[in-house]
């Protein structure tokens, strides 16, 4: 059998990885693009009004074109987001000051997390369209994800479970606390 499983049959030549199959995702893969795309602000969760309750809808702060809210769906615990209020899909279409203020958001929230969670990395990034990873690709939204040594684990593939030791609206409350008196 160890003679018809080569490299070329099994789609190239060995690069010193090895790999986790995870098939079950798939579904997910081929049913990303199918979901009706948003009809403008009024179905988008993303889109924040100034009269929205903020800790209902995990707003941590507002700026003057952006505002800072905890992902619903948190990687890890304090996965923030930032968003421009306008209702935008494309980093391309962003206004220079839209753009700018995203930077500096991006990096108050770094330093917030840091204070509050005590974390030693991040993964920041946009994931733009649905071809590229966007959950919500008509609403351009940056991830600052807190990552600490040894958060990453197999509970997701074989429990379908991800473990996050703290509660949202807890989370909400010390970034909310920490964003003001952190520089």
């Amino acid at each position: 059998m160890a003679d018809i499983v080569d490299s070329e049959w099994m789609g190239g030549e060995p690069d010193g990885f090895e790999r986790l199959w995870t098939p079950h995702r798939m579904a997910y893969v081929r049913n990303a693009s199918e979901r009706a795309p948003l009809e403008g602000e009024h179905q988008c969760p993303l889109c924040k009004k100034a009269s929205d309750d903020d800790r209902a809808h995990l707003v941590v702060h507002r700026g003057e074109q952006c505002y800072v809210v905890l992902n619903l769906y948190p990687y890890n615990p304090g996965h923030l987001m930032v968003c421009p209020y306008r209702h935008i899909g494309w980093y391309t279409q962003a206004t220079d000051a839209e753009r700018d203020e995203m930077g500096v958001l991006t990096q108050q929230a770094m330093r917030v997390l840091q204070h509050v969670s005590g974390t030693k990395g991040f993964n920041i990034g946009m994931n733009q369209g649905v071809t590229g990873g966007a959950g919500i690709a008509e609403h351009l939204h940056q991830h600052v994800v807190p990552r600490w040594v040894g958060d990453s684990n197999f509970l997701p593939i074989i429990a379908h479970t991800k473990a996050l030791p703290e509660l949202l609206d807890d989370t909400w409350q010390r970034v909310r606390d920490a964003w003001n008196e952190v520089k």
